[in-house]
């Protein structure tokens, strides 16, 4: 009985007790970086390359290892037997190794370069995300406000009409308008909601999670970044490559040679030396092998290493090239939706600020049709906007401009 009123006591206290709300994560525009860096689960599973990469570069430029001979003779009494116990060891009588231990040192600089080209690509991601988001946010806190308006609006002139100083139609007509805010609002919403969960997974938020972005897309200005191309690591990753396929050459052609084989030997040996009897002899020696490159001297592995650096040099002109236009297109995107935004802001959204407010008062003196107005109205509200579209694709193009200078 005493445990089943305590269940029920439990019971009431879990419904009546609130459940806290797990906080928000709250990011910025400029945090977002950081979080990606700190956070991103493919940037952190791609770090592990790196550590690859060094496994490997201890592993490379070792001699292998020694071998134990032994041997062991007997005739069918036992009474002469022979026994041999020897070590051998084979040494390149190249720089071959020497050449391996190099390519691997490229090779771990190449795979840290990889790693930051990835880190690069992962933040370009989130950033241009976070701007689309800020940018919803202010199409819809835009489209509130003229919505708010625009009630205000529909509900004056419906009040107008009741008292027969205004028409229904002008009321029904505003309040069409007012909903069509609405609607575009709730689109607003869907949108926001796909690039949400675009975001989670770069920044390493779970699903059950909320996140919130912060702050707002301020005006054009144009960056005076100082960075050089030559920070790219993904350019830095093809000059590694470059210089490990130059060295592949080096190491292709000391394969010519195979390693040569020397060794210790102790042998120990009884016989029958008659009419003296048994004798044993003990011989200690030394042997050496050296291959003889008669039939294979490694020549079309040559040739492939110097097809493969030809390529390699070629892929790497080819992406400077790249590197070097994908900056100069966003820069000048940059200052194509800076011009517009600065004149859209400057001139064109009082020019409709105050045509919109020549048409409320002629229409208030019965001089216009609602229609008129509410396309005075429906004209200020594209401009603001048009404004807003502005600011994001500046943005947009300032984050594609500092990730082409890898400096995202």
């Amino acid at each position: 009985m005493f445990h089943q009123k305590f269940r029920h006591w439990l019971l009431l206290a879990c419904l009546v007790i609130p459940v806290q709300a797990q906080p928000a994560v709250v990011v910025t525009l400029s945090t977002v970086s950081d979080r990606v860096r700190a956070q991103n689960p493919e940037l952190a599973a791609a770090r592990l390359r790196i550590q690859e990469a060094a496994a490997r570069a201890k592993q490379s430029g070792r001699l292998p290892n020694p071998n134990l001979e032994t041997a062991f003779e007997r005739d069918a009494s036992f009474d002469e037997h022979k026994l041999e116990v020897g070590f051998t060891q084979r040494f390149p009588i190249t720089h071959r190794l020497r050449l391996e231990k190099t390519i691997s040192s490229i090779e771990l600089r190449a795979a840290e370069s990889e790693v930051r080209e990835i880190e690069r690509q992962l933040i370009s991601q989130a950033r241009e995300t976070a701007v689309k988001l800020l940018a919803i946010r202010q199409q819809q806190a835009l489209l509130r406000n003229q919505n708010r308006l625009m009630r205000q609006f529909a509900q004056s002139l419906a009040d107008s009409a009741q008292k027969g100083e205004a028409s229904l139609l002008d009321a029904g007509q505003a309040k069409l308008d007012a909903a069509s805010l609405e609607i575009q609002s709730r689109e607003l919403e869907s949108d926001q909601n796909i690039h949400l969960g675009m975001l989670k997974p770069l920044l390493g938020i779970h699903s059950g999670e909320a996140i919130e972005i912060d702050g707002e897309l301020t005006e054009p200005e144009i960056p005076h970044n100082t960075a050089k191309l030559s920070q790219r690591p993904d350019l830095q990753k093809a000059e590694l490559a470059l210089q490990a396929a130059t060295q592949q050459i080096g190491l292709e052609k000391s394969r010519r040679y195979d390693d040569i084989e020397g060794g210790l030997f102790a042998s120990s040996n009884r016989r029958e030396d008659a009419p003296e009897g048994y004798d044993t002899e003990t011989m200690v020696g030394l042997s050496l092998k050296i291959p003889l490159p008669f039939w294979n001297q490694n020549t079309a592995a040559i040739e492939e290493a110097k097809i493969r650096k030809t390529r390699v040099e070629n892929e790497a002109i080819a992406l400077a090239q790249k590197i070097g236009v994908e900056a100069e297109t966003a820069q000048a995107d940059m200052r194509q939706w800076a011009s517009l935004a600065r004149e859209i802001i400057g001139s064109l959204l009082p020019l409709a600020e105050q045509q919109a407010q020549a048409t409320e008062n002629a229409y208030a003196n019965g001089q216009t049709e609602i229609r008129t107005l509410l396309t005075a109205k429906q004209k200020y509200l594209e401009l603001a906007s048009s404004h807003i579209d502005a600011l994001r694709e500046f943005h947009l193009a300032r984050v594609r401009y500092e990730t082409a200078l890898g400096n995202p």
